[in-house]
């Protein structure tokens, strides 16, 4: 890959900042200040729910990503008051400006899809989704944002994505990795169809709704263990996604694999093009190479960049993949996955940091794209 040089090439070459091209920020996070916030976007029957359950004393935060461990914030993004993230001027202070970011994914990971009241879930996901388009989306707009759905009822899933699609600001759609069935279940599929209809990837994020146990081993004891084996999930769900015909039916969608890391894919398609030669007679409707379809239906977003910090590792993990299209800028605000503005990896070509940063995410979300013209 040519090496080119940028505006900033002193602190881009120590990988000290991001190149000064203007990124588009693919995974941030809004946070719930609490249910407080949703109840002016939700019916009279389910604000009473909420008051005669008591269901109020509940912030529905998801265990996948407990706020107070070190590890999903840093210690300068912590407000003196409130959740980080909880604030549109917090956000932006901590996580736009100093990266030049002329766009940016707002995916908000509320425990809304995790309800086991499928009912109270849609009601949930919609104010959610209302909270973002009300209170959010005005505010700057370099806010773009992700339609969240309940995955575990598709027509009402559907139903939302054709209710949001008519705003263009909305660019995908955010599911969780760990759900009830697996992603390639037919089941899902009338929320692959409406996303389809509208040109919006499907973002599967790390998290779970813990309808079941989020690893092999079952129920883990500590959150090291739990968060260290979600590319486990990714994998699964990738593999499955293909072998149960995602691809024959919607050829066009596209996945975005959100905070799943992205340095074991290089092993995880030699091993999948390796055992799928062996036994594709299993699945005859996956007629080109599992690899090939990776390549052109998955992205991954940056962060967290799960590597050594090596200046030729990501060069070479590149050239490994035979694609420099898969990768998209992301800062995972607030979880603490680098220190000061060093988003990008050291050592990366200014050529390679332009596709990650801009090219491939306008690539990636058509409506991106037209609202960047």
């Amino acid at each position: 890959m040519e090496n080119e040089t940028l505006d900033r090439t002193a602190a881009f070459s120590d990988g000290e900042s991001v190149p000064d091209v203007g990124c588009i920020d693919c995974d941030i996070h809004p946070t719930v200040p609490g249910i407080a916030s949703l109840l002016p976007y939700m019916d009279e029957h389910w604000k009473r729910q909420v008051v005669e359950r008591a269901i109020y004393r509940s912030d529905f935060t998801s265990s996948s990503f407990p706020p107070n461990a070190p590890g999903l914030c840093r210690p300068d993004w912590r407000p003196e008051h409130g959740r980080p993230g909880s604030r549109p001027e917090d956000l932006i202070k901590h996580a736009i400006a100093p990266f030049g970011t002329r766009a940016a994914i707002l995916n908000p990971l509320s425990g809304v899809q995790s309800i086991a009241d499928i009912g109270m879930a849609v009601a949930f996901t919609k104010a959610l989704n209302d909270w973002i388009a009300k209170e959010w989306l005005p505010y700057d707009m370099r806010f773009c944002a992700s339609i969240v759905v309940t995955p575990e009822d598709p027509g009402a899933a559907a139903q939302e994505i054709e209710r949001l699609a008519s705003n263009g600001r909305f660019v995908q759609v955010l599911m969780l990795a760990g759900n009830e069935l697996p992603l390639g279940r037919p089941f899902y599929w009338p929320i692959y169809e409406a996303a389809n209809n509208h040109r919006l990837p499907i973002a599967i994020h790390c998290g779970s709704n813990y309808k079941h146990a989020p690893s092999f081993l079952g129920w883990q004891s500590y959150f090291v263990a739990e968060y260290v084996d979600h590319p486990s999930i990714f994998q699964l769900q990738i593999l499955n996604i293909i072998t149960q015909g995602v691809f024959k039916r919607f050829p066009r969608l596209r996945f975005v694999c959100s905070e799943s890391g992205f340095l074991w894919l290089p092993a995880f398609l030699w091993r999948t093009l390796k055992t799928w030669r062996g036994l594709r007679f299993e699945t005859p409707w996956v007629d080109k190479s599992p690899v090939e379809i990776i390549r052109d239906n998955f992205r991954f977003t940056l962060q967290p960049a799960d590597a050594p910090l090596a200046p030729d590792v990501f060069e070479r993990v590149f050239d490994q993949l035979q694609s420099d299209e898969m990768i998209l800028f992301s800062t995972d605000y607030p979880h603490h996955h680098f220190d000061g503005v060093r988003a990008l990896p050291t050592g990366i070509s200014a050529t390679l940091a332009r596709k990650i940063c801009v090219d491939n995410p306008l690539t990636t979300y058509p409506r991106l794209k037209e609202l960047q013209r």
